[in-house]
């Protein structure tokens, strides 16, 4: 079964955009720095495997739309963790992906809900081997049920 171009091009997008998001928050680049620096990273790398170039367009709205408000996002994360996790308690890798998640699910209603969490699912399975695609799968369908409740079943 062969993939899509444009499909594996933004699954690749989502990807890179937790990388650039990660950076930013390791090292307090800008957006558009952080944007850069990968472009110039990815250009001097060798390419390995099949592995789609990201879609920049994506890559670039998840980025800039995550760091343009993190706070909200962290706040719409932290509403759906359970117990006493806290958003400031999640490793930052998964913190990019949940926000990068939480992002898609309320600015691109083009992407089905269902299909938008089962692919940042799959980016948290490219960085974790544990529990945490678990984690990513449930928060993100909570906030999934609080933005797109129609669309996830539970709305009326």
């Amino acid at each position: 079964m062969s993939v899509n171009p444009s499909v594996a091009r933004r699954s690749a997008a989502r990807l890179v955009a937790v990388q650039v998001l990660y950076q930013m928050e390791m090292t307090g680049a800008d957006v558009e720095q952080a944007l850069s620096d990968d472009r110039d990273r990815r250009a001097e790398a060798p390419r390995r495997g099949p592995i789609a170039e990201p879609d920049s367009s994506l890559l670039g709205r998840i980025v800039r739309g995550v760091a343009a408000d993190p706070t909200a996002f962290d706040q719409r994360i932290g509403a759906a963790l359970t117990g006493d996790w806290t958003v400031e308690r999640l490793e930052a890798v998964l913190r990019a992906i949940l926000r990068g998640g939480a992002w898609e699910l309320e600015a691109r209603p083009q992407t089905p809900a269902r299909v938008c969490i089962s692919e940042w699912v799959d980016v948290a399975h490219a960085f974790y081997a544990g529990p945490e695609p678990g984690l990513v799968n449930a928060v993100l369908d909570r906030i999934g049920q609080q933005l797109r409740p129609q669309e996830m079943g539970r709305g009326g």
